[in-house]
């Protein structure tokens, strides 16, 4: 077992000011893998105490300082890579055969992405009357989820130092190991004191905390929808900025012409990819009702590809979920949709024997959904895919658009062209076409309820940025 003892506040190790600590499960076994502080309100006030007297002296750096910080965090990622895969595969289970690349690699490259965008925050617009610039929004407390932990961090992180901004992280109590070792990195480069600092520990005893804060100048929240409504309950007060990225529901319409195998494919391995525990997967699936018989067929054969198994061995591609508590969820959910009525193609409440004290789930297929069910309404964050047959393609968009959630979307037509015409009516941030998949350059981020905001890219880096206007009087000299 693994033993974490302290906090990282104002560029130094410290002890926490409470004397709580964190069990972290491993849901494979249902052992503890790890423990770490669980930090209260005290160690709150003196993260965000370092973040607001760092912030005056960071955000003044040139952007050449900011870039090779950022570099440097990435470089110590890559010789660290091994420890973080391991961190992620113990604490969420993610299989190791898919975390170096899904989970760390592209964590890493994602992070680098960000020095090459912070150059941007030199850029000024220059008009006959004004002139506009962009500056650092302030201290950010940045909250991230259990999924994808590493990822979500980076995005956050990476247009959080390279616009000039300080921040406070919280990473779910499920899953802080990476986050620690991140730290740790941080700790051995230049970047001077108090713009990083880290506090594990509960949302619920020190979240409120964190977002109401005065001193806090933007919160960026990554989570469910019900828990970002208390994020921005809690910041309202103070009228700071709230960036949130929260629950998904995202359509997938297979259009007539289409490629139905390598459609279908594509659609069953994004729901099972990650266990279904992506906030964007395509679980709502969208096909002709007169192919609905041969898609049946092609995702069975598919998902049968996927089986759940322990993470740490090479050929496991589908790990367990990330806790007994998340598994309990998608059973609930499962049963809900046979109570239904839904066709339950593949899948279900029964797991293989030697999977039992994990926390596994078996590839879950449902068909003949109709969307008024609760499991074609409601995020069920596991690996659950429920198809949906439609007549017309006007009916297939009405259908995905007859959601309170808007983060992602994904359309396969025949070509591009048609792709792009149905895509342009779906009412999400992202829509992915013709079989692509995630980029961070590109702006990420929902309508609806699915949050506020963007993240990735360009766009990602204004967030963190307060626009300001100098006006000239173009008589005075």
């Amino acid at each position: 077992m693994k033993t974490f003892e302290q906090l990282y506040i104002d560029g130094n190790w410290v002890t926490s000011q409470g004397d709580q600590t964190l069990e972290v499960i491993n849901p494979a076994t249902a052992e503890v893998y790890a423990t770490v502080p669980s930090a209260n309100k005290q160690d709150v006030e003196l993260a965000i105490k370092a973040a607001k007297g760092a912030f005056d002296e960071w955000s003044a750096q040139p952007t050449e300082v900011r870039v090779a910080v950022i570099n440097a965090i990435a470089d110590g990622m890559q010789a660290r890579k091994d420890e973080l895969v391991e961190a992620i595969v113990g604490s969420m289970g993610c299989p190791i055969s898919i975390a170096e690349d899904l989970q760390v690699q592209g964590s890493i490259d994602a992070l680098r992405s960000f020095a090459v965008l912070a150059p941007e925050m030199d850029k000024q617009e220059t008009f006959d009357s004004h002139i506009v610039v962009n500056e650092a929004v302030g201290v950010c407390v940045l909250i991230n989820p259990w999924n994808y932990p590493l990822s979500q961090l980076m995005g956050k992180l990476g247009p959080a130092l390279a616009a000039g901004c300080t921040v406070v992280v919280k990473p779910a109590e499920q899953t802080p190991l990476q986050d620690l070792i991140l730290a740790d990195i941080i700790n051995q480069t230049t970047l001077p004191k108090g713009v990083f600092n880290l506090l594990t520990g509960v949302g619920s005893q020190i979240g409120e905390a964190l977002c109401s804060h005065p001193d806090v100048d933007m919160v960026s929240f990554t989570g469910s929808t019900q828990a970002g409504i208390k994020v921005a309950q809690a910041a309202a007060p103070t009228v700071k900025r709230v960036c949130q990225e929260l629950g998904g529901k995202s359509p997938f319409i297979i259009a007539p012409g289409a490629d139905l195998n390598a459609a279908v494919r594509y659609g069953v391995e994004d729901v099972m990819l990650n266990s279904g525990q992506t906030c964007s997967a395509l679980t709502r699936m969208l096909v002709p009702a007169a192919q609905l018989a041969e898609v049946e067929k092609v995702a069975k054969d598919v998902a049968a590809e996927w089986q759940p198994n322990d993470p740490m061995l090479e050929a496991t591609n589908m790990g367990p979920l990330s806790s007994h508590l998340q598994q309990s969820r998608v059973l609930a959910y499962i049963e809900k949709g046979i109570g239904e009525g839904a066709t339950l193609l593949c899948g279900g409440t029964s797991v293989a024997n030697e999977l039992i004290k994990g926390a596994y789930i078996a590839p879950t297929i449902f068909s003949n959904v109709s969307n008024d069910m609760t499991i074609a309404q409601e995020e069920i964050f596991g690996p659950v895919l429920c198809i949906l047959p439609y007549d017309d393609i006007e009916q297939a968009i009405a259908i995905a658009n007859d959601t309170p959630f808007g983060l992602a979307s994904a359309v396969y037509a025949a070509d591009n062209a048609a792709a792009i015409k149905i895509g342009r009516k779906l009412r999400a941030g992202q829509c992915y076409l013709q079989g692509a998949y995630f980029n961070s350059d590109a702006p990420f981020g929902g309508y609806k309820q699915s949050g506020n905001g963007r993240e990735w890219g360009l766009d990602g880096l204004k967030e963190y940025t307060e626009t300001k206007a100098l006006l000239i009087d173009t008589e005075a000299k």
